[in-house]
C-alpha cells in the first residue's frame, strides 16, 4: 500500500516511526507540510524526513511536500491511503482534507492512541487539552513539582518540535539554557522549555520518541507528558489529565484531536475560570459532563502575576505574547494581556503600527489578534524583525506574556516585565490529585 502522511513536523513523524516505518507491506511516499502550522509560520523547512531516521526501504529519505499539492501528488504518486497527521484544526477542517483526498482517488484515515502510543518502564502523568493555550505546561510544571517533592526523580517529556536538523534531533535533553543555547531552538520552543529547566526539571523531546521516552525513563521514577497544541499523548498515559478552556467554550467539542483527548481524560481542569463568564463555565462543564461522563471535573483560576508592577501602572505598554495560542490556538489575546490590564497600563499599543518583515505578514494574517504582538522567532531573521517591531512601536513598557525569557533574545530599549501564571486549583491541589490518582500510578 502506498501512503502519504498529512503532517506538520511532528505528530506526522511520529506516526511514520511507529506505524510505517519498517514494514514491507507500506511504502509511505510522501509527507505533506501544512500552512500556518509550526514551520508553515515561515519560509522554509524540511525538505525531507532523512534515510537515518526513515530506515530501510528509504535510502533517500522521504520528501516532505507542501499540503497545497495534495490532489497531485496523491494522483502522480498513486497514493492508495492518506493519513491525516496533525493537530488543533478544526472537525471541518479534517473532513475537507478527506474530501481532498478521495476526491484525488485515496482512501483517507487517522491512526488512533492505541497505534501511537508507546509503553513507558515508569509510570506517566499525562496532560493534555482541547486547544492550544489552555495551560498544559503550567499544569504539566505543577505535577512534575509535587511529584518531585515526594522525593520521587522527574522527566519530563514534551510534544516534538524538531525545527533543526532532524537526525541529530533523534533525542534531545535540556537540562539547562546552555543546553537550549547549544541546540539552537526557537523562540517557540523557548517557550515550552524554559520554564520546566527554570523549575529544576529536565525536559526531553525529539523526533524518535521510542528513544526519547526510553532516554527520559532512564533518569526518572515517573515520567510528566506535557503536551503541545491539543496532541494526543505519544506516551501511554497511567493518569490522563485533560484541560478545557471557558475563554473558547464549546471548542472542546469541535476541534481535532482535542475531543478525544477529553472522551478519554480520567480528570479534566477547567482552567481560567476567574476571567470566563459563568454561563460559559456552566457550557464548557456541560459539555464535559456529556462527552466524559466518567472523568473527574476540577475547577481553576488562572493567576497572573507580574515581577514589578510598578511599571506598568500607568504605562503605554506593548504586550508580547505566546506563539501558538495567539495563531493556530485562536486566541485574541493572553496572559500578557490580562496582566497589562489588571496592574493599570494606561493604554496597549498595537504592533501593527511598526511591524516589519515576517512579524507584519503574521499580523496580517490573524487580523483577531487584539493590541498583542505574538512571539515568533523561527529563524534569525524572524527575531531580528521582532526586534524591529518592538523598537518601532517604541513602547514605555514591554509586559511579556510568552512563558520564555523575552530579554534572552531581543534588545530592545525598553524594560521588559515578565507575566507569569499559575494555574490554582479551586477545591484541592496537586498534591491532592496525586493522593486521589495513587491507584492509577501504582502509589
Amino acid at each position: 500500500m502506498r501512503v502519504l502522511v498529512m503532517g506538520a513536523a511532528g505528530r506526522d513523524f511520529h506516526d511514520f516511526n511507529v506505524a510505517f516505518r519498517g514494514r514491507g507491506d507500506i511504502e509511505v511516499v510522501a509527507f505533506t507540510s501544512a500552512p500556518g502550522q509550526n514551520l508553515g509560520e515561515v519560509e522554509g523547512g524540511h525538505d525531507r524526513y532523512p534515510p537515518a531516521l526513515a530506515g530501510e526501504g528509504y535510502p533517500d529519505g522521504i520528501p516532505i511536500e507542501p499540503e497545497a499539492d495534495l490532489e497531485r501528488l496523491v494522483r502522480e504518486r498513486n497514493v492508495d491511503r492518506v493519513y491525516f497527521s496533525y493537530s488543533d484544526v478544526s472537525h471541518e477542517h479534517v473532513m475537507h482534507a478527506a474530501s481532498r483526498a478521495m476526491s484525488a482517488g485515496a482512501s483517507f484515515g487517522i491512526l488512533g492512541p492505541e497505534d501511537i502510543c508507546l509503553d513507558a518502564d515508569v509510570p506517566v502523568v499525562a496532560v493534555d487539552a482541547v486547544r492550544t493555550g489552555c495551560g498544559k505546561s503550567q499544569v504539566a510544571g505543577a505535577f512534575a513539582d509535587a511529584l518531585s517533592g515526594r522525593g520521587l526523580d522527574v522527566s519530563i517529556v514534551r510534544e516534538p518540535m524538531p525545527y533543526g536538523d532532524l537526525a541529530e534531533s533523534r533525542v534531545q535533553r535540556f537540562g539547562s539554557h546552555e543546553d537550549l543555547d547549544a541546540a539552537d531552538v526557537t523562540i517557540e520552543e523557548r517557550e515550552e522549555y524554559e520554564q520546566h529547566i527554570d523549575a529544576g526539571h529536565v525536559v526531553f523531546a525529539g523526533v524518535d520518541y521510542a528513544d526519547v521516552i526510553s532516554a527520559a525513563a532512564e533518569e526518572a521514577d515517573v515520567l510528566v507528558w506535557d503536551g503541545g497544541n491539543n496532541e494526543l499523548p505519544f506516551v501511554r498515559p497511567d493518569l490522563h489529565v485533560v484541560l478545557v478552556d471557558p475563554l473558547r467554550p464549546g471548542d472542546e467539542t469541535r476541534y481535532h484531536p482535542g475531543e478525544t483527548n477529553l472522551r478519554r481524560a480520567d480528570a479534566v481542569v477547567s482552567n481560567k475560570e476567574n476571567s470566563a463568564d459563568p454561563d460559559d463555565i456552566e457550557q464548557v462543564a456541560a459539555n464535559v459532563r456529556d462527552l466524559a461522563p466518567d472523568a473527574d471535573l476540577f475547577h481553576a483560576d488562572s493567576v497572573v502575576t507580574v515581577d514589578d508592577p510598578s511599571l506598568v501602572e500607568g504605562a503605554s505598554v506593548l504586550v508580547v505574547e505566546d506563539g501558538p495560542t495567539l495563531t493556530h490556538g485562536d486566541a485574541s489575546h493572553g496572559a500578557g494581556a490580562v496582566a497589562a490590564d489588571r496592574y493599570g497600563a494606561a493604554e496597549r499599543l498595537d504592533p501593527r503600527s511598526g511591524a516589519v518583515g515576517s512579524i507584519a505578514d503574521v499580523l496580517e494574517r490573524y487580523p483577531h489578534l487584539d493590541r498583542v504582538l505574538p512571539a515568533m522567532g523561527y529563524s534569525d531573521q524572524q527575531v531580528a524583525d521582532l526586534e524591529a517591531t518592538i523598537r518601532n512601536v517604541d513602547p514605555e513598557v514591554v509586559v511579556s506574556g510568552t512563558p520564555h525569557d523575552l530579554s534572552r533574545r531581543v534588545d530592545v530599549d525598553a524594560p521588559i516585565v515578565d507575566v507569569t501564571y499559575e494555574v490554582d486549583l479551586h477545591d484541592t491541589t496537586f498534591d491532592g490529585l496525586l493522593d486521589r490518582y495513587a491507584g492509577l500510578l501504582g502509589s
